[in-house]
């Protein structure tokens, strides 16, 4: 199997990209508004005021008269839909917010989107299941999310499915890639705690597949241009626990080794409910491209934990720095 396509195709033109917010729709906008200047925009809510630029739009998902105004002023013939909201407390808190711009967001868009006939790839999550198995979910599993959010983004599926088959749907993990506030994201999170010499606590026992954004990048430009339907699992190749990640990112980015922590989810609380080990089987997309669309984060073996003082132990001829950290867990060496 091929390890990527090595002619990436263009998308149909103009592209609308929402949720340009959150780390993939972030890193998509300025990937997809580098390759066609102008032709790119992105949409965020009204509250993220601190996302500005080019070709960046404040629109709320609810907000059916605006979508419409944005859909005739600029004729979008393809969508990719990186909107909803994942805050997973919040969500809890309020479940009506969350329903309001999880589901009532995705059935406006395919207001817009079905008549006109427009190609549409949409994101959705990993956080559809429990984690209560070990892992390797695959897309025929069934779903049984513990969160609001997950319970959001399954309806989200559902309607998508029963309204617009022809779209593609992505059951992503975690996107890992900078984010435009800067302590928003599974790494700026995690090393924004560092930076400002604040204990994480991260669990060992929820396990992800987290996958740099460069390699989602091109992968939405594949799905964009084709015609691949249906529902496909997005996931990286390797695994890791929500500790492991933080001990990657604070050996790499040089922090203090005792500002990390790990505790099992049962600790966490009650709100929000913690997933286990929703690791995803990928092989369908792959099998369905042709080749592997995804590299592991990291991608540096060396840089994979092997026990839980790992982070601890720090060899002379690494880095070790916040800039390190960029290089090799924000972006993808292999695809600069």
């Amino acid at each position: 199997m091929l390890r990527r396509a090595h002619l990436l195709p263009d998308p149909p033109l103009p592209l609308l990209i929402t949720g340009v917010a959150g780390v993939a729709g972030y890193n998509a906008l300025v990937y997809f508004r580098d390759k066609y200047p102008g032709q790119v925009v992105g949409i965020r809510q009204q509250d993220s005021d601190y996302l500005t630029g080019p070709g960046i739009v404040a629109c709320n998902a609810e907000d059916h008269k605006r979508l419409a105004q944005l859909f005739d002023r600029y004729q979008f013939a393809s969508v990719l839909d990186c909107a909803g909201n994942c805050a997973l407390k919040p969500c809890e808190l309020d479940p009506a917010l969350a329903w309001r711009i999880n589901v009532e967001g995705i059935r406006n868009l395919l207001s817009q989107i079905v008549p006109r006939g427009i190609r549409l790839v949409h994101l959705s999550v990993d956080l559809v299941y429990s984690g209560r198995r070990h892992g390797g979910y695959r897309e025929d599993d069934r779903t049984d999310p513990v969160t609001m959010y997950g319970k959001t983004m399954v309806a989200a599926e559902r309607i998508l499915q029963q309204t617009y088959p022809e779209a593609c749907t992505l059951r992503i993990s975690l996107p890992m890639g900078t984010s435009p506030n800067g302590h928003a994201g599974a790494i700026d999170w995690i090393a924004s705690r560092f930076k400002k010499s604040r204990p994480a606590t991260l669990y060992f026992d929820e396990i992800r597949t987290p996958t740099y954004t460069d390699c989602m990048n091109e992968l939405f430009a594949v799905l964009l241009a084709n015609r691949l339907a249906g529902l496909y699992h997005a996931g990286g190749p390797r695994r890791l626990s929500l500790y492991e990640i933080a001990q990657v990112i604070n050996r790499v980015g040089g922090y203090d080794p005792d500002q990390l922590m790990t505790i099992p989810r049962i600790l966490a609380g009650p709100i929000p409910p913690r997933a286990g080990n929703v690791t995803m089987d990928s092989s369908k997309l792959a099998d369905a491209l042709g080749y592997e669309p995804f590299d592991p984060w990291p991608l540096n073996e060396q840089l994979v934990p092997t026990d839980r003082d790992w982070h601890r132990r720090r060899p002379a001829d690494e880095p070790g720095s916040p800039e390190y950290l960029h290089q090799v867990l924000c972006l993808n060496p292999t695809r600069r």
